[in-house]
């Protein structure tokens, strides 16, 4: 008979995620992974693969999260432009919050860049759907008069996901929150 797994499926999956955040994939050692989740060598096999599947996996749980807040922040507000406003307000607050600001996304792309297929998938369909999302939000709020007529809808996207990268580096470079929340209130005033 199979012995029950004695963990917490997604309580190891996020702690694994912290540890790749934290280390990368090369810098994070089994050791370290095992410990922070609070599991054994083989229960890691058995349930998540090897190293780089559970690499994989939390990436994709990491961007699906993120894309997904910030898809929320981006539907709040009581316009179109308020909702970009959260958005990048959402951002800064995270990286604030963040004693050492981190993002696997980032990280990924930082360590891998284009080399492996199965990372640059992930990325470009988190880029493609804040895009398109970004893009439809900015468009809403041309057409209600709250961002300039001539701003190109996906070229202001691609800039604000831009922007958002760049508050995410800056804060784990050690940028004081005022300094974030300037970059964010820059963005906002470049659609005007």
């Amino acid at each position: 008979m199979a012995r029950p797994k004695e963990f917490e499926r997604e309580d190891a999956l996020r702690r694994a995620i912290g540890v790749f955040s934290d280390h990368g994939f090369e810098g994070a050692s089994t050791e370290a992974l095992l410990g922070a989740m609070g599991i054994s060598r083989q229960s890691m096999y058995d349930t998540f693969g090897d190293k780089w599947r559970l690499y994989l996996e939390c990436l994709q749980r990491y961007v699906a999260d993120s894309i997904g807040g910030q898809i929320r922040a981006l539907n709040t507000g009581a316009s179109p432009l308020k909702g970009l406003e959260a958005h990048l307000n959402q951002a800064v607050a995270a990286a604030i919050a963040a004693p050492v600001p981190q993002c696997l996304g980032v990280s990924a792309i930082c360590e891998f860049g284009r080399s492996s297929p199965e990372i640059a998938m992930i990325g470009e369909t988190a880029s493609r759907t804040i895009a398109a999302a970004l893009e439809r939000r900015i468009s809403e709020a041309k057409a209600a008069g709250e961002v300039a007529e001539e701003v190109n809808a996906l070229e202001a996207a691609h800039f604000i996901i831009a922007t958002l990268t760049g508050i995410k580096v800056a804060a784990r470079a050690g940028a004081a929150a005022e300094e974030l929340r300037g970059i964010a209130r820059m963005a906002l005033r470049s659609l005007r």
